[in-house]
């Protein structure tokens, strides 16, 4: 038998009408089909090698079975590959191819993609930033279900699935407290983005919680990369007294400290304990010793930003709705850049 197997070839093979076959393998309910016939007809399906037509099940259910994937340069970044490996092997179980789209920034390019993904009839959109954000959501997504990922919007009506950046920061300034640290800086970044704002009050609300007075000298803004946080780590570092721990706004940052602490002759961790944020495998291994890190939860969001699109969308059961904005934990990955602090 050449070609593509149809329904009229399992019926002709199980020796049924291609109305059972159809019934049975489409699932119809009130369908009154033995179980002997049913389970014949689904041996020869799989024994033939059907496969359903995805186009033609689309059109009866007004489906196309597609997603569409709009990232500003999430698919060139390669420490959040894990947001698009979330959000493909999400769709996959439930049968949902993923396009994806990367616009690089330039709105014109955007505009001609989202163009694209609706005159193909996706069943929703995820619109994924590189970075947690604040964006404005384009006027042509208004015509089709999406979900924000890695952003959001002032319009609390848009879903969204972002990192809880004051947990986060929480979390990070909890292990130093564990540890036995008081004296904690914090070396901030220079921009105004939601993880700017939330990983400062995490940093406040877990002092608080342990009981220490903020000290805003303790606290530096600066650019997020090593040289960002090569300065602010000097800085902190000539302080007397000086801080036992410094929490990094990333991985990067942290990068810099290791080398202002080697320059002042600062052993990690016995001298200063160091945590960082990102969870970037190649710096976080590649430092010695290892740094100790807190994780955005990139595949997690990816998978739960799919999943709201279900919700939003009704394709699927979902056990709630979509969230106005849900907010994911990430989680401490403990190296060995954290000890008990020195006596001074």
């Amino acid at each position: 038998m050449g070609g593509r197997i149809g329904i009229k070839d399992v019926a002709a093979a199980a020796g049924v009408s291609a109305t059972t076959v159809s019934h049975i393998l489409n699932e119809v309910e009130g369908k009154r089909i033995n179980a002997e016939t049913r389970q014949r007809v689904l041996e020869t399906a799989r024994e033939l090698g059907y496969a359903p037509n995805g186009l033609a099940r689309g059109l009866r259910l007004k489906r196309s079975n597609t997603i569409g994937f709009v990232s500003d340069q999430i698919a060139t970044t390669p420490h959040a590959g894990r947001i698009i490996l979330g959000a493909q092997e999400e769709a996959a179980k439930h049968g949902l191819l993923l396009l994806m789209l990367n616009t690089g920034g330039d709105p014109e390019l955007e505009r001609k993609e989202i163009d694209l993904l609706l005159q193909r009839q996706v069943d929703g959109v995820l619109y994924a930033s590189m970075y947690h954000r604040v964006v404005d959501v384009p006027q042509r997504l208004r015509s089709v279900p999406t979900v924000l990922l890695d952003a959001r919007s002032d319009d609390a009506g848009v879903p969204s699935v972002v990192p809880d950046e004051v947990l986060g920061g929480e979390t990070a300034v909890r292990e130093l407290v564990r540890h036995g640290h008081r004296r904690i800086g914090f070396i901030n970044n220079v921009d105004d983005i939601p993880a700017t704002h939330g990983r400062l009050e995490g940093y406040r609300r877990a002092l608080a919680e342990a009981g220490i007075d903020e000290d805003p000298g303790l606290v530096v803004a600066e650019t997020t990369d090593a040289t960002g946080g090569y300065r602010a780590a000097l800085r902190l570092l000539r302080a007397k007294p000086r801080p036992t721990a410094l929490f990094c706004f990333a991985d990067r940052m942290a990068m810099g400290v290791y080398r202002a602490a080697a320059e002042l002759g600062l052993s990690i961790p016995a001298d200063l304990s160091v945590i960082g944020f990102d969870d970037q495998e190649l710096i976080c291994d590649g430092l010695f010793p290892g740094l100790t890190t807190v994780a955005l939860p990139h595949y997690e969001m990816g998978a739960r930003a799919v999943a709201q699109l279900l919700a939003l969308t009704g394709a699927q059961d979902q056990e709630s709705g979509p969230a106005a904005q849900e907010m994911l934990p990430c989680p401490l990955v403990v190296r060995a850049s954290v000890a008990s602090p020195p006596r001074l």
